[in-house]
């Protein structure tokens, strides 16, 4: 199993992920959105996982006047932006080679085990 961890420092979610697989001793590497962000090709894979990018968006950004500009872009300029801005993405996106989930979903990764 090699586990990734996408996510923001400060996300509850995205601790209650961490927690859950140090309970049960599985190593992770994670990485810090905000900070690192997501390469295109990370991206793309998390994406064709979870059933597209809308799947992977943050109804509940804090950055309202982003999310405002985001739903008037095309869809293909959507992609771009939640690459370049990364605060639009929900976390924690965990990723186990292809397979991927967005948010905490420890039902899904006790499949995973």
């Amino acid at each position: 199993m090699n586990i990734q961890i996408f996510g923001k420092k400060k996300c509850f979610d995205g601790r209650k992920a961490e927690r859950y697989f140090k309970e049960r001793g599985i190593k992770f590497q994670f990485v810090d959105l905000l900070d690192k962000g997501m390469s295109k090709g990370e991206f793309n894979s998390i994406k064709q996982a979870v059933g597209g990018f809308i799947n992977m968006l943050d109804e509940d950004c804090k950055d309202k006047n982003l999310m405002a500009l985001f739903r008037h872009l095309s869809d293909e300029d959507k992609e771009e932006k939640m690459l370049e801005n990364p605060i639009l993405l929900k976390t924690p996106i965990v990723r186990n080679g292809k397979q991927a989930t967005v948010g905490y979903n420890p039902e899904v990764w006790k499949d995973w085990e």
